[in-house]
């Protein structure tokens, strides 16, 4: 990488960091301290409010990524992160569930993740683009492993309440990168027409993708509604979850070396096809274990097994989807792509919990192997993109 290729990623994987470490530092908390407010005991209520952030962010991420293409990458960024600070500080002066849904639906309705992706595209080289698309995912993994240790012992300090306001303070260090951390957007970007969403529509490379996207956070929400209580099943308390996460996560990325150098060699498909299979694989064995009695152990090795799949697929998908998509539409093809993310998450957490509760875990996790397959079918006639020339900055 160039200097200003490292100053771009790191500073970009900072931003989506600060964003999503609010956001996690909540998740692992909220279902149970959420229930202390006035409306609390209303399960439907309070699963909306758990899960309306993905509906608002998959509904604007399109919009914001257009927009992108606009009027420019840093001041959408800019604008979703004062809108996701005031959510957060909306939530953190809640008095009642309700409340606390409408601040979940400005955080969501800060959608900002297709415009930084666009942006980090921007200033990336095509032959290093995985590896800045990786460092992002490598600072999404760490801030969730980081949540996990942390955000029981910060609710016990400062509540449900402290965790959404320094979630909005998180939020404003972010835009304070943006402006002053993060490089230029390239000359081309600036004043561009807005780009054709039709033309993206017709892309096959990238409805491939898009189609892809959807079904990996699908199948992560999902999964994830029964791979806790599995854990409690093979001995390991919810307090020491952490404990198997961590070690998970962070084994994983040191494999990502090995991606990098299969997409210099020319074999970035084979490793695309071989992380969904891997993922399929996992599911199976985590069928097998809700099938009969789990083991921590196995437990562990499907989960490091999972992450390394998942990795691996975080870093390649955007990397693809950017140097397929002209740059006159970059925005708004991430924009699609970040869309059917979020809808990903909505759908396989809904689905995820309707499978469990009418079949039980075993069909979930059937259900879920199923997905990955049909999606290696659907990614086998992919081509990996080519390398386009790179893109000056302008000061």
């Amino acid at each position: 990488m160039t200097p200003m290729e490292r100053r771009a990623s790191a500073s970009l994987a900072g931003i989506f960091a600060l964003r999503m470490l609010g956001l996690f530092l909540v998740l692992p908390v909220f279902a149970l301290e959420a229930r202390k407010y006035p409306g609390g005991d209303d399960p439907a209520l309070l699963g909306l409010a758990m899960g309306i952030y993905g509906l608002t962010q998959g509904v604007l991420q399109l919009p914001f990524g257009m927009a992108s293409d606009r009027f420019g990458r840093k001041r959408v960024i800019v604008l979703g992160l004062i809108i996701f600070a005031l959510g957060s500080f909306w939530a953190a002066g809640a008095t009642d569930l309700t409340g606390l849904l409408v601040g979940r639906s400005l955080q969501g309705a800060g959608a900002v993740s297709a415009a930084v992706t666009a942006l980090l595209a921007d200033l990336t080289r095509d032959e290093v683009r995985t590896k800045a698309m990786a460092l992002v995912g490598a600072s999404i993994g760490l801030m969730f492993a980081l949540s996990l240790v942390v955000a029981p012992v910060l609710v016990a300090i400062v509540g449900l309440s402290g965790l959404f306001a320094l979630t909005g303070v998180l939020a404003l260090l972010g835009i304070a990168v943006v402006v002053w951390g993060a490089p230029p957007a390239p000359a081309q970007t600036k004043g561009q027409a807005r780009g054709s969403l039709k033309d993206v529509l017709r892309h096959a490379g990238l409805m491939r993708l898009n189609f892809g996207v959807f079904v990996l956070h699908a199948v992560q929400l999902a999964m994830w509604v029964a791979v806790p209580a599995l854990l409690v099943q093979s001995g390991l308390p919810k307090a020491a979850h952490w404990q198997v996460y961590l070690p998970a996560v962070l084994g994983s990325f040191v494999l990502m070396g090995g991606v990098f150098a299969m997409e210099r060699r020319g074999h970035l498909k084979k490793a695309f096809l071989g992380a969904i299979a891997l993922i399929a694989l996992v599911q199976v064995g985590l069928l097998v274990q809700s099938s009969g009695t789990s083991s921590v152990m196995a437990m562990a090795g499907l989960l490091f097994a999972f992450f390394c799949g998942f990795n691996v697929l975080e870093a390649t998908q955007p990397s693809m989807a950017s140097r397929m998509a002209p740059s006159a539409v970059r925005g708004t093809a991430l924009g699609v792509y970040n869309t059917l993310q979020s809808l990903g998450f909505f759908v396989g957490g809904w689905l995820g919990g309707w499978l469990v509760k009418t079949w039980g875990s075993p069909a979930l996790f059937a259900c879920c192997a199923v997905a990955m397959l049909a999606w290696w079918l659907v990614a086998l006639p992919m081509q990996t993109p080519g390398r386009a020339a790179p893109v000056q900055a302008t000061a």
